[in-house]
């Protein structure tokens, strides 16, 4: 199960496991960014390459703009996904 939340002007919450079956749901939401936005991941059990591939290609868009995703509330699995892939030096993780 996966779910992707708006739950503010600039903020999205992520909740579950973020695998290549939810790529177009996810898809719809993050193409709809435009400014910077912070992501929850305080409920995200995992993230799977298809899951990266769409974080960055919104982080690579917005930072042609000088926007970015600001991403909070890893647990230690999820961050350490992030961090084998070198996206802990494109990404602010807190």
């Amino acid at each position: 199960m996966f779910e992707i939340d708006r739950i503010s002007e600039s903020e999205i919450s992520l909740a579950g496991h973020f695998d290549a079956s939810q790529q177009e749901k996810a898809s719809k939401i993050f193409e709809e960014i435009k400014t910077s936005h912070t992501v929850l991941f305080n409920e995200l059990d995992y993230i799977s390459s298809a899951g990266l591939s769409i974080l960055l290609y919104t982080q690579q868009r917005l930072s042609e703009v000088g926007d970015a995703l600001k991403l909070k509330g890893m647990n230690p699995h999820v961050k350490l996904v992030f961090e084998y892939a070198g996206f802990d030096q494109i990404f602010d993780i807190e």
